[in-house]
């Protein structure tokens, strides 16, 4: 005897209702995010826009690459201080397939490196189709780079602790073209970004000291131009 007719049509039936559910809760959540970054934004006096599609083409390694991401969305755009002086940042969900898998936070030096050069932790599974070469572990994390002599160079103890010090949500931080970058979950909060941003402000100025006489690179896309505003963290802003 088969299974009634009735039934399947209640299976389909909780089924769909089930799908709808999450798609709301999806959406819910992509709203409040959404909210609390044009309100983190506009608290810090810096440019926010719901979409841009160029702006990740800046970059190619790190977990651009890795996660194949098509373009930006809740994408701040502002600047910070860092003990040698004033830089631009930028922070962003990457999109790939309709999902956002990762938040970027990226603070810009004055002075493009001269390698890729992507600091991994072991935990992640970081292999992709065109990985940099690896250089070895780096304290905590495994380095890679696109020109291993010159990163050798550019590896110093200062940079191996200040890696050590971004913590285990960052699955990889990396130097690209005249940016630091670094990525995290995407349910993160305000102030964990913030804390980012001054850790990687710190990267930066180990591997870019300040120095008034060398002209910073134009970018190539994001936001409306350069970053404006200053970006002054606080620790107590709300995740």
């Amino acid at each position: 005897m088969g299974i009634p007719a009735w039934i399947w049509f209640v299976i389909a039936a909780v089924a769909a209702v089930a799908g709808l559910a999450l798609l709301t809760a999806d959406r819910a959540r992509e709203s409040s995010r959404n909210r609390e970054r044009a309100r983190w934004a506009e608290l810090r006096g810096w440019q926010y826009v719901e979409e841009d599609e160029r702006l990740p083409r800046q970059w190619t390694g790190g977990a651009i690459g890795y996660f194949g991401a098509q373009g930006a969305v809740n994408v701040v755009a502002g600047s910070t201080f860092t003990s040698d002086g004033r830089r631009p940042v930028f922070v962003f969900d990457i999109e790939a397939d309709n999902v956002i898998p990762a938040v970027i936070v990226a603070v810009r030096c004055n002075r493009v490196h001269p390698v890729l050069l992507e600091l991994w932790l072991a935990s992640v599974p970081f292999q992709r189709a065109e990985m940099p070469e690896l250089l070895g572990p780096v304290g905590q994390r495994y380095a890679f780079a696109d020109d291993v002599t010159s990163a050798r160079a550019m590896v110093s103890q200062d940079l191996v602790d200040a890696a050590d010090a971004l913590g285990g949500d960052v699955g990889v931080a990396w130097l690209e073209g005249e940016w630091v970058l670094a990525s995290v979950a995407p349910n993160v909060g305000p102030s964990r970004l913030e804390r980012l941003l001054r850790d990687l402000g710190e990267i930066a100025d180990i591997v870019d000291p300040f120095d008034d006489d060398v002209q910073r690179p134009s970018l190539a896309s994001g936001v409306g131009g350069s970053p404006q505003g200053d970006a002054k963290a606080e620790d107590g802003s709300a995740d």
